[in-house]
């Protein structure tokens, strides 16, 4: 079976999450938040990722963006889906929650150095689904597209540049490196 009744769980319980209990949309726009575990769920599966990172990479964002009177913990993750997807959700978590924009990227972005290959995957997954809809929102939009980030454009590109060199340093010969390069490659010219 290729869509298992555990990733059917994970679906359920990541629009639960971010549709059912917050209505949570992409920045700026009306599109639902949840399209994003989706696209990363879908860049790990077609990675070749196994089940248990392609259901870390839809549950990634539960932990971190969930409400405080419906938090989602690292045990009600281990409890539902096993403690390899709890602890794959927690790693590629924010470790600094109550800090400004600055502190918490630079703190997530140190943690990379000591990611798992399975967390390099879930990870990766995510920049590419959130940095793919980037370009084509600046495509669209132009320079308009940052006045809906906490941090301005030059902050936001250089931050990827950032993730995109550690998480190849982190697994030079993961299955998505090859897409990393590319992204990078496409946000220096945004960056022109």
């Amino acid at each position: 079976m290729i869509f298992t009744p555990r990733m059917q769980k994970a679906v359920r319980f990541m629009v639960k999450t971010h549709e059912v209990y917050q209505k949570q949309k992409r920045k700026g726009k009306d599109i639902p938040y949840l399209t994003h575990p989706f696209t990363a769920g879908l860049i790990l599966a077609k990675a070749g990722a196994h089940e248990d990172v392609v259901i870390a990479g839809l549950l990634h964002d539960t932990m971190e963006d969930s409400l405080d009177h419906k938090k989602v913990t690292h045990e009600m993750l281990e409890e539902r889906f096993g403690k390899p997807v709890a602890d794959l959700v927690q790693s590629v978590s924010e470790p600094v929650k109550d800090a400004g924009w600055a502190e918490r990227k630079q703190a997530a972005l140190g943690h990379i150095a000591f990611f798992s290959h399975e967390s390099v995957l879930v990870k990766s997954a995510d920049v590419l689904s959130n940095t793919v809809e980037l370009l084509d929102d600046y495509a669209a939009d132009g320079e308009a597209t940052f006045e809906r980030f906490n941090a301005g454009k030059t902050q936001i590109l250089e931050r990827t540049q950032k993730v995109v060199a550690a998480l190849l340093a982190a697994w030079p010969e993961s299955p998505l490196a090859e897409d990393l390069r590319t992204l990078s490659q496409d946000v220096a010219k945004m960056a022109d």
